[in-house]
């Protein structure tokens, strides 16, 4: 057992994955991850829910498309660039998105945190279902999204390698490539990648969509230098940019919208995220610390466009910068235990500048409006983690308590602006306890049930501005945070290429924050006002699962998702509350040579909507059936390559009109999801 703890701790150091052979967004249950307990441990022996997705050759564009179809997981989408995760049936607010490890900070209404990144330079996508504030703090409420991308491993020898690809789509004339280049030695280990995508409107059964294209281009470095044997240094430098990206569910017209105007949608002419990140890993004593600090900024052009006009009339340039720094140490204790500590602390900064033109008919007056102005939000946090045994019982066992603080200049603009009343603190405690027991040597049976918060975002706190349902939304720096409360059971297992996970679970949410109707009218506007408040509280419950099996030379999956959301303040569903769904598959693997996989995804009727939260925005969906495919060749050495695929995908082969459940837009003129399509791809690893 301590030798145990002990190589678990000293995974710290590194972890390095090999490229993926799979197909996009499979899952994979018996290997190590690293989001779930802080260290490399096995999913087989974690007592959550854990999907690890493979970016890899067949239809995914952004994250959002791998999470589709996996047991628990959906993507809400505005666009074909903005699908932010969905876990459990909660959204981006209680969902910490990360990279490499990090927590990306942002506040913005349209688009999604998680598409800052491109697949091409991912190893893989870790998803941890269930409160996760223990290791990750404010938001992990459905749990955590952790893009991870090649680590800079050290090698005895001197090693050279990498791996390049490149995918054409027809469906959007897309065309996508990547390279990462990776060298290491004893001492030093180098991974730098670049990755670029051009995509076109994209064709529905409809026709071709328009504003659905956007371009997009990624930097990647990452270096390791070992100082003594004990002790490293790693640098990580990251660079993604957007331009031309539309949010076609943001379309709309009537109220907030001057009528000259006509038709009104939010894009965003350029976009970027930028890391900088200096850590150090050390082993002392019997442990290994890991610390690390940062520098991480979402940068954004958001503007709305007056279709009538014929160009924009709002313009709003906005930076979220977050400077953090973590440390945590992990040790053996007395042979029977492994314990982790550890402190983070971050602070986010936005500052909004936004221009209106108001003068109708003209609309050129350029008026200075910002919803805020220097809004500020620190959260510090501490905690502690102990994994241990109990006879063939594994038991994880954590504690945390952060103090999280916001504060404004000014919150609003004009007569009614705000400057004083804006600073508020909150402080939490978030803990959990989990189980998991062998009951065979492929079987075992695990429990949960943990505590989460999250803490009032910018928005929900300082802004105070119109928006697409139709209500002037008066935001409120004294809510409190929302506190979730979880349990779990579950079985997992794998061996002799049997691979099944299934899971119950029931969420409640106390001091839901949303927007209450107050009655009154906003004097400037004339729209009804909604104040951001702490309603009653939210309850979520559903079963999930999946199975991957042997049928002879064949290998068949399934995985299915059905759960259950109530707003008790409202007395109905849960708003966009994902539908049930199904999934079957079969295919033939191979390691070289031919391969092939065709897939079924079923999704049901959803007539379970909010009529009352949502001023009957959310409208029923009805169910669909698609129907994907891929099959092709993977050689051995090819030139320059030690190895390589070739791949064709088929999707959507029905030509399908649909969309998703949690797709934006206007009631009954949502934006229609891709039609038929083909993919080629070509990937290789040298």
């Amino acid at each position: 057992m301590e030798l145990r703890m002990r190589a678990m701790a000293l995974a710290l150091l590194g972890v390095s994955f090999a490229p993926s052979l799979l197909a996009a967004g499979e899952t994979v249950l018996d290997e190590q991850v690293v989001t779930a307990k802080g260290y490399a441990a096995d999913v087989q022996e974690t007592p959550q829910a854990i999907e690890v997705l493979r970016p890899a050759t067949a239809g995914a564009t952004v994250v959002g498309d791998l999470l589709r179809g996996k047991p628990g997981l959906a993507a809400q989408s505005d666009g074909a660039w903005g699908q932010n995760p969905v876990l459990r049936g909660l959204k981006k607010e209680s969902v910490v998105v990360m990279v490499d490890g990090l927590r990306v900070n942002s506040a913005q209404p349209q688009g999604a945190i998680a598409s800052f990144m491109d697949l091409g330079l991912l190893d893989r996508v870790e998803v941890v279902k269930g409160p996760g504030s223990v290791l990750h703090g404010s938001g992990a409420m459905g749990g955590v999204v952790n893009l991870l991308t090649p680590e800079a491993a050290f090698t005895a020898e001197e090693r050279m390698g990498g791996r390049a690809g490149v995918r054409f789509s027809s469906v959007d004339k897309g065309v996508a490539g990547a390279l990462l280049v990776q060298r290491s030695n004893a001492d030093h280990a180098l991974v730098l990648g670049v990755a670029g995508r051009d995509v076109d409107d994209y064709r529905s059964p409809d026709g071709r969509e328009d504003r659905t294209g956007y371009q997009s281009d990624t930097l990647l470095a990452k270096y390791r230098h070992r100082l003594t044997d004990d002790v490293s240094l790693r640098l990580n430098l990251q660079r993604h940019e957007d331009e031309d990206v539309w949010y076609p569910g943001s379309a709309r017209t009537g109220a907030g919208i001057p009528r000259p105007l006509g038709v009104a949608t939010i894009h965003s002419p350029e976009q970027r995220r930028e890391l900088y990140e200096l850590g150090v890993d050390a082993k002392l004593g019997e442990g290994q610390l890991s610390a690390e600090i940062y520098r991480q900024e979402v940068f954004r052009q958001i503007r709305a466009r007056g279709e009538n006009l014929g160009r924009d009339y709002v313009r709003n340039d906005v930076s979220f910068t977050t400077d953090g720094a973590r440390a945590r140490y992990v040790f053996p204790v007395g042979g029977d235990h492994l314990l982790t500590v550890g402190a983070e602390t971050w602070r986010m900064k936005g500052d909004p500048e936004r221009y209106m033109d108001n003068n109708a008919p003209f609309f050129n007056n350029n008026v200075r409006n910002d919803p805020f102005s220097d809004g500020e939000i620190e959260a510090v946090g501490v905690f502690v983690q102990d994994e241990f045994a109990l006879g063939a019982t594994r038991i994880v066992a954590g504690l945390r308590y952060d103090r999280v603080s916001g504060d404004a200049a000014q919150k609003g603009t004009g007569p009614s602006a705000q400057t004083t009343g804006l600073d508020s603190t909150d402080n939490n405690l978030s803990w959990s306890l989990g189980a998991v027991h062998p009951l065979t040597d492929n079987l075992n049976v695990y429990a949960n049930v943990g505590r989460a918060y999250r803490a009032a975002d910018m928005r929900e706190r300082f802004e105070d501005s119109a928006r697409g349902d139709g209500y002037y939304h008066v935001g409120n720096p004294q809510l409190d945070p929302e506190v979730s409360t979880s349990f779990e059971l579950g079985l997992k297992g794998a061996g002799a290429g049997l691979n099944y996970q299934l899971a119950a679970f029931y969420t409640r949410i106390d001091d839901y924050i949303a927007g209450r109707i107050t009655g009154a009218s906003h004097p400037g506007t004339g729209l009804p006002l909604k104040r951001t408040e702490n309603l009653d509280k939210v309850t979520i419950y559903g079963v999930e699962g999946s199975l991957s099996a042997p049928v002879g030379a064949y290998v068949a999956d399934a995985g299915f998702t059905w759960l259950r959301g109530k707003n008790h303040q409202d007395d109905e569903p849960l708003y966009q509350t994902p539908a049930p769904e199904l999934t079957l598959g079969i295919g033939q693997p191979a390691e070289r040579g031919f391969y092939w996989r065709a897939q079924l995804r079923a999704v049901a009727d959803q007539d379970r909507i909010a009529t009352k939260f949502s001023n009957g925005t959310e409208d029923a969906t009805s169910g669909f059936v698609t129907a994907d495919a891929e099959l092709g060749w993977r050689f051995g050495t090819v030139g320059a390559f030690d190895a390589a695929t070739l791949a064709v995908g088929l999707h959507n082969l029905a030509d399908k009109r649909y969309h998703e459940h949690l797709t934006d837009g206007v009631s009954g003129q949502e934006l229609a999801a891709p039609g038929r399509g083909i993919t080629l791809s070509l990937s290789g690893s040298f």
